[in-house]
């Protein structure tokens, strides 16, 4: 079974073409600058990478080009459209009306478009992507897969915000999380190695990137995540605050004469460790400034950093009582050993030790195993493939 996976961003299209029965990527690709000078389409094989520079006004003529890439008698890897079984589509939010990912029809695409004001950064190009998707292959099963599903499972008292409880039901404002694919990848892959039954399990998964987030999971499901009614709770990011004191916003207003999109833009786009330091949202940038060039704002960028996600999984380990394994992946979980280091510091009391070898070795793309001879608790780097999720639950649905 060869399925794609899309993933739709509001000037991109990027995509997988995965073969079920090894798992294995046949190519993968992306449309850049969708609706802007200078489209391009990058689509990379076995044999090396093709360069496309193609005006697409829009994600339909990014998707025609992909497919007619995907197809291309000198760079294709198939030889028709018919050998593409399904699709599969990362899509940020289900709401408060999938608790996993469905198959897509005329009233899931309705619910989508319902939703899409819960998250209007990215919901408006996901649906952007269905629809080009279902134009230009009308007979394709297609499945939508959401970020937020994984955390369906989070019970009332970790999700529900302290507000009027009439707003959270007539508006559904509470905490969501996001990053779910991830979180769901790396867990699964945490319990394989444990070597244990999933029910017995206590994982802290630390999704750390540009955007990070912290989940707790017991027993291979969900109970808290750090994210809230949108990606930009929880711990502080490379340009997003993290949580914060929601009478800032007023107070911003107030002293910098935002209005209230312009202070939401502010926390996403100009706080995190690049507002702190000055420097970068890039943690490459911020290790070699702090290290290299004794940049004490980069410092505190990263003690700042370092210190939120400590937090959580001081409270996650509370939350679970008690703590098997601590999984870090993503850009700078995988592949930021200072950081790994960072955190961990100070965490021998929940029985979590590093081996300082073992963290400083470069990522090899394999599960790695980086825990002191004496720790209690299991911590891993596990690259995390969010691609290949949503493949398998694309191949599940369909089969199904």
């Amino acid at each position: 079974m060869k399925i794609l996976v899309v993933n739709a961003g509001s000037s991109s299209l990027k995509y997988q073409l995965f073969d079920m029965d090894t798992e294995t990527v046949i190519v993968k690709g992306g449309a850049e600058r969708i609706g802007i000078p200078g489209s391009v389409l990058k689509h990379k094989t076995k044999d090396g990478e093709k360069i496309i520079e193609q005006d697409m006004p829009n994600h339909k003529v990014a998707m025609q080009l992909v497919l007619h890439a995907l197809v291309h008698p000198e760079y294709g890897v198939i030889r028709s459209m018919d050998e593409i079984d399904a699709v599969g589509h990362r899509v940020l939010h289900s709401g408060s009306d999938f608790d996993r990912s469905v198959l897509l029809d005329d009233e899931v695409l309705a619910i989508c478009k319902k939703n899409a004001e819960l998250g209007p950064l990215h919901m408006p190009a996901n649906i952007l992507g269905m629809e080009a998707c279902r134009e230009v292959m009308p007979n394709t099963p297609m499945a939508l897969v959401f970020d937020t599903a994984f955390h369906a499972t989070m019970p009332p008292h970790a999700y529900l915000y302290a507000i009027d409880y009439d707003d959270y039901k007539n508006y559904k404002i509470r905490r969501y999380g996001f990053h779910g694919t991830s979180h769901k990848y790396v867990s699964q892959e945490a319990i394989k190695y444990l070597g244990k039954p999933a029910e017995q399990t206590k994982i802290v998964t630390c999704h750390l990137g540009g955007g990070s987030s912290i989940s707790a999971v017991l027993g291979g499901k969900c109970i808290d995540t750090s994210m809230g009614f949108t990606p930009l709770a929880g711990v502080p990011m490379g340009t997003r605050s993290g949580d914060i004191d929601p009478a800032v916003l007023e107070f911003l207003a107030e002293k910098k004469g935002y209005s209230l999109p312009e202070c939401i833009t502010y926390l996403n786009k100009k706080c995190g460790v690049a507002g702190i330091s000055g420097v970068s949202s890039d943690f490459r940038d911020l290790t070699k400034a702090a290290d290299e060039e004794g940049n004490e704002r980069a410092k505190l960028a990263l003690d700042v950093f370092c210190y939120g996600v400590k937090k959580y999984i001081g409270a996650y380990a509370a939350a679970l009582n008690g703590l098997d394994c601590l999984v870090f992946t993503a850009g700078i979980g995988e592949n930021t050993w200072e950081v790994r280091r960072m955190i961990c510091d100070g965490l021998d009391y929940l029985g979590i030790t590093l081996d300082p070898e073992q963290n400083g070795r470069r990522n090899d793309g394999s599960i790695h195993d980086i825990s002191g001879k004496d720790s209690r608790v299991k911590v891993l780097v596990i690259p995390t493939n969010e691609e290949l999720v949503i493949a398998r639950e694309t191949k599940e649905l369909v089969e199904a």
